[in-house]
């Protein structure tokens, strides 16, 4: 390979390239461990928003030294494609050489940015989550609900889904592929409440909405259950998450800078982040009976986690187009 090349990786490439969702999770340990040590540079994340609403486009750079991953990723969330027949997440990552700064890879970043999303749960789950936990509640039965569901499956017994949509076709699908493909019994339920209330682990994977529709009320989750909120608080009354002793995030700096943007404006203390956790900096579930809660936001370094796997794999198996620089 000349230093004067790049790899770019198309969507197609990136999921063939074999990466495994364990993999995911172990190597997204390694980054969030290194976070809680101080050894990651990770700046909040800028963003743009055009046509206003809740669409935006977010810039994403970090640097894990002992993972030898730098670069950026630039991601757009427009909550309006489902109508436009476009995914609501798009997106590409750019990994630089850590020595020189060069670019090596430009990459489609939707697949990595579903699968170290449902990572991130597992991973908050692993240190918050009860070790038995059978019962998943899925509230949105979209991409995020796939994914967190299979990197759950990869730590938990899980058994049952108990599965919520606004829209009943899309509940449907998700049934059988889950059922198919995961081989585990699927709920379709016909209220949040019925997602909620008997789950061990609860995940609500929506549009994120600055104005909260505070769908899932007190007195829902059972004791003892954990719940990752991929939307933000967007499904959530803050009474609900009141209830809870301990809310985490995967990065507290990050969280703040939400906060004066507008989201999470009626929530609870931040107990620990995710880096704290892993570091064994704070402490994760103490007692059966806690409620656990994680919003994690989505951060750079889960990205520079995966990206050097998929880059690595695909040369190992000559996928992608060389480009010059």
């Amino acid at each position: 390979m000349s230093s004067r090349q790049l790899l770019y990786l198309s969507q197609q490439d990136v999921a063939s390239a074999g990466v495994t969702m364990a993999e995911i999770i172990d190597v997204l340990e390694i980054a969030f461990r290194e976070k809680g040590e101080g050894n990651t540079e990770m700046p909040p994340k800028p963003g743009i928003h055009p046509g206003g609403g809740d669409n935006f486009i977010h810039a994403m750079p970090a640097y894990i030294p002992s993972l030898q991953s730098a670069g950026v990723k630039w991601v757009s969330g427009f909550p309006g494609n489902a109508k436009r027949g476009v995914p609501y997440i798009n997106g590409l990552l750019i990994l630089n050489d850590a020595d020189t700064g060069l670019p090596v890879s430009v990459m489609d970043c939707v697949w990595i940015t579903a699968m170290r999303t449902g990572a991130a749960t597992a991973l908050s789950a692993r240190y918050l989550a009860g070790a038995d936990s059978s019962v998943v509640g899925i509230l949105g039965c979209g991409v995020q609900g796939r994914t967190n569901l299979e990197a759950l499956k990869v730590l938990f017994p899980l058994q049952t889904v108990l599965a919520y949509d606004t829209d009943d076709r899309a509940s449907q699908a998700y049934a059988e592929e889950v059922m198919q493909r995961m081989g585990l019994e699927v709920r379709i339920v016909s209220s949040p409440r019925d997602a909620v209330a008997g789950s061990d682990i609860v995940v609500t994977a929506g549009p994120i909405l600055k104005t909260p529709h505070a769908t899932i009320q007190a007195g829902w989750m059972k004791k003892g259950a954990f719940a990752s909120l991929v939307d933000f608080d967007a499904y959530w009354h803050p009474d609900a998450m009141k209830e809870v002793q301990k809310f985490c995030t995967d990065d507290t700096p990050q969280m703040h800078y939400y906060k004066d943007l507008g989201f999470f404006q009626n929530i609870p203390p931040v107990h620990a982040d995710l880096g704290e956790l892993v570091a064994g900096n704070k402490r994760g579930r103490e007692t059966p009976e806690e409620k656990t809660m994680t919003a994690n936001l989505g951060l750079a370094i889960d990205d520079m986690a995966v990206a050097p796997l998929i880059f690595q794999r695909a040369r190992q198996k000559n996928i992608g187009s060389w480009l010059p620089l």
